[in-house]
């Protein structure tokens, strides 16, 4: 089991190792030679690509070979203590124990409690951070951790490796992530998978708004809020995920059987 107080850390570029996940000889040391002169390159568009492919490359290769994971978002303002703060315990080792590692934005408040939860329960608990104008580490229950640079890389590491969204109370950060998970559900983007929102009586006004004015304005269909899950119960968000998992599963097994009775009747003409 995981503890707080084992001090074993790895940073490897931007990559941040601790606790059980500190892989022993993996340390590569990369450094740039000292270079003189002017530096103007370094802040062009073409530099920026490169910045921008190492980030999506480092990613990868980090998250690729995490078990399926959930990414959970929520308030950095959530004070400890608090019974938000407790439910991400809960919620982090809940999902541990039903065999996911939780996928944060990795910093203070809810985030830090889910990654709380799903360490102490022994699980993989990933922080991916954000460069911004105030300082902010990744939290100290970060297991497997990567800083970006740029929002639209991180996005893209929380929906490619998630088989669910749960989120918990937040702001604009929270709510920015929550459409976006919900846009690219509704249109196809990726595959469908849950989407749930922990709290009904903090998310109540929202889903209102969308089933009043939104809904009845003709702006969404009574479809695209059914992609929507709400609950206060933190048992009931795992059993969500874990039979939405199955079901997928199963529809995948479907499929892959009439590709092959198509193959076999095919091989027999």
């Amino acid at each position: 089991m995981s503890s707080a107080h084992d001090s074993r850390e790895h940073q490897r570029g931007p990559v941040l190792y601790r606790r059980s996940q500190v892989k022993e000889g993996s340390t590569t040391d990369q450094r740039l030679l000292d270079s003189r002169g002017p530096t103007e390159w370094l802040h062009t568009d073409p530099w920026r690509v490169l910045r921008i492919q190492s980030e999506f490359v480092e990613g990868f290769g980090l998250l690729a070979e995490l078990p399926a994971a959930v990414s959970v978002f929520g308030s950095a303002r959530t004070r400890p203590g608090s019974p938000e703060y407790d439910a991400g315990i809960a919620l982090g080792a809940a999902l541990a124990h039903a065999g996911y590692a939780v996928i944060t934005g990795g910093g203070p408040g809810t985030m830090e409690a889910v990654n709380r939860g799903a360490s102490e329960a022994g699980g993989v608990s990933v922080g991916l951070g954000i460069e911004l104008p105030f300082e902010q580490k990744l939290n100290d229950w970060v297991d497997v951790g990567v800083n970006f640079r740029y929002f639209f890389a991180r996005k893209t590491m929380f929906v490619k490796y998630a088989q669910a969204f749960v989120i918990m109370p937040g702001g604009f950060g929270t709510l920015d992530e929550t459409f976006e998970a919900l846009t690219l559900v509704q249109t196809r983007k990726v595959t469908r998978f849950p989407v749930i929102l922990y709290g009904t009586e903090y998310w109540g006004g929202l889903i209102d708004w969308l089933r009043g004015p939104v809904q009845a304005g003709g702006k969404v269909r009574s479809t695209d809020l059914d992609l929507i899950y709400v609950s206060d119960d933190v048992d009931q968000i795992v059993a969500r995920i874990v039979e939405a998992a199955q079901e997928r599963s199963a529809q995948q097994a479907a499929e892959e059987r009439a590709v092959a009775a198509v193959a076999r009747t095919n091989d027999v003409r």
